[in-house]
């Protein structure tokens, strides 16, 4: 595979592994950045925004979900971890990239209307940090 179809192939694997699809993009980025160790920083971007994007995609459904009213009352407001999501606002997505509770929190976030520039900033800079440190364990 060349360099184009490999950082193609690591994008949109980011993409779908940020999904509430299962997908491993670390495996992804560990073979790009193998096989083309120049590609560090291109791979690196491309990874981080294709998760970030794929985490835009999740937050994007939470806004489709019923109103936060219906969905406490149907629950007796039983609703502990949407309140601490609401109480520490999008800062809480730094942690969208640890697995099966990241896409919840990307969904939540954007169920509860959290602003989406700062849920996207937050939630970039999370997939970035993580990125850049199993790149960085690669390239050891």
């Amino acid at each position: 595979m060349d360099e184009q179809s490999s950082l193609l192939a690591l994008f949109t694997s980011s993409f779908l592994a940020a999904t509430l699809l299962p997908g491993g993009s670390e495996v992804v980025l560990f073979g790009v950045l193998t096989a083309y160790p120049q590609l560090y920083w291109p791979a690196l971007a491309l990874a981080s925004v294709g998760n970030t994007l794929g985490g835009m995609s999740s937050y994007a459904i939470g806004r489709f979900l019923p109103d936060e009213k219906a969905l406490i009352k149907k629950s007796g407001g039983n609703l502990r971890g949407l309140r601490w999501l609401r109480n520490h606002g999008s800062p809480v997505l730094l942690l969208s990239w640890v697995p099966l509770i990241g896409d919840l929190l990307c969904v939540a976030a954007g169920w509860l209307r959290i602003n989406w520039v700062s849920a996207m900033l937050f939630m970039g800079a999370g997939k970035f940090l993580r990125y850049w440190a199993i790149a960085a364990a690669i390239s050891l």
